[in-house]
């Protein structure tokens, strides 16, 4: 009798853990002119609660272990409205969210460092990286505190987005108004620039870091860089227009491309380079984020005011759902 007893409360107590563990996942996802961050439950697609950011969050990257969430406070909002003035407030901070907690936790100022942009939290959650258009700089700071660690001057125009080699001894940016990506190397602080192509804004490393893969807008194109040489391999076709955000699947077999202008999000094999498909969404997608699993992925469709769900496998619109107004960046929590 005992041991069945123990038996079940054993199954008792794991049942009631993995709804938990499950209901932990948060999506949080930015909406740009309401100056805000709603958490979303991935399985119900419901919006939890928003969080106030500072004008214009664009992009926002969680720690490790799911805890926090940093938020790019640039300033624009409007950005690609029809009939709207996109507005431009530069800003200097970034938000901190307490996703356990679900409020705000600190506002990190960074002085002269304005327009934050493209964030990454290091995997051992002890450092942000923030590329700061308005000083074209990239910044490496104390997750922490705050505490501004290091400054890289890329001297590019319009350092937008950032992602770090997977053993985060590289930073690779993408720079729009240069039509460039600047490597960073962290141990040696050695800077140095590859030309691309004209308005270099989505980029992405492949899984195993051999590869990296930058969208650029207005050639519509596609450049992949050797990572172990930081040369272009290669440059192809988009598949559409605007291509303005690039993500790998989390096996690393395909490459998922947004086209603002397409409407529609294209999709590579990583290893022949080849166009294999190509997903209707809503009007002006940007943001783009796979779950970790690789099931599924978030589309934020700017001007649509809504995030599609795609299934991956089968490259089909799974549904949409509401955030609030101009959703763009993305970020998961386990």
């Amino acid at each position: 009798m005992r041991r069945a007893s123990l038996s079940g409360l054993l199954i008792g107590i794991v049942a009631l853990v993995l709804p938990l563990a499950v209901a932990a996942q948060v999506l949080v996802v930015l909406n740009k002119s309401d100056h805000e961050a709603a958490l979303v439950d991935p399985a119900t697609y419901e919006v939890l609660m928003k969080l106030p950011t500072g004008k214009g969050p664009h992009e926002v990257a969680t720690s490790p272990d799911g805890r926090f969430a940093y938020v790019s406070n640039y300033g624009s909002f409007a950005v690609f409205r029809e009939g709207e003035r996109s507005q431009m407030q530069s800003g200097n901070t970034l938000t901190v969210l307490d996703l356990e907690g679900r409020k705000v936790r600190s506002t990190l100022m960074l002085g002269p460092y304005t327009q934050p942009h493209g964030i990454w939290v290091s995997r051992d959650a002890k450092h942000v990286w923030v590329t700061c258009e308005g000083a074209k700089a990239v910044l490496e700071l104390d997750a922490g505190n705050g505490e501004i660690q290091k400054v890289w001057l890329t001297e590019q125009n319009v350092s937008h987005m950032v992602v770090p080699t997977p053993d985060e001894r590289k930073l690779y940016v993408a720079n729009i108004g240069s039509g460039s990506v600047t490597v960073i190397d962290r141990a040696s602080d050695a800077v140095k620039t590859i030309p691309t192509g004209a308005g270099s804004e989505g980029i992405d490393v492949s899984p195993d870091g051999r590869e990296v893969w930058v969208s650029n807008r207005a050639a519509h194109s596609l450049s992949v860089i050797d990572t172990a040489t930081d040369r272009v391999l290669v440059t192809l076709g988009s598949g559409g227009e605007m291509p303005i955000r690039v993500k790998f699947t989390p096996d690393g077999k395909q490459v998922w491309v947004s086209n603002a202008r397409s409407n529609a999000v294209s999709v590579f094999d990583a290893a022949t380079r080849q166009l294999i498909g190509t997903v209707e969404v809503g009007a002006v997608p940007v943001g783009i984020l796979m779950t970790p699993d690789g099931r599924r992925a978030f589309v934020a469709n700017t001007n649509a005011n809504q995030v599609t769900v795609i299934d991956v496998a089968e490259r089909k619109v799974l549904r949409t759902f509401t955030t609030g107004t101009e959703p763009d960046g993305m970020a998961w929590a386990n």
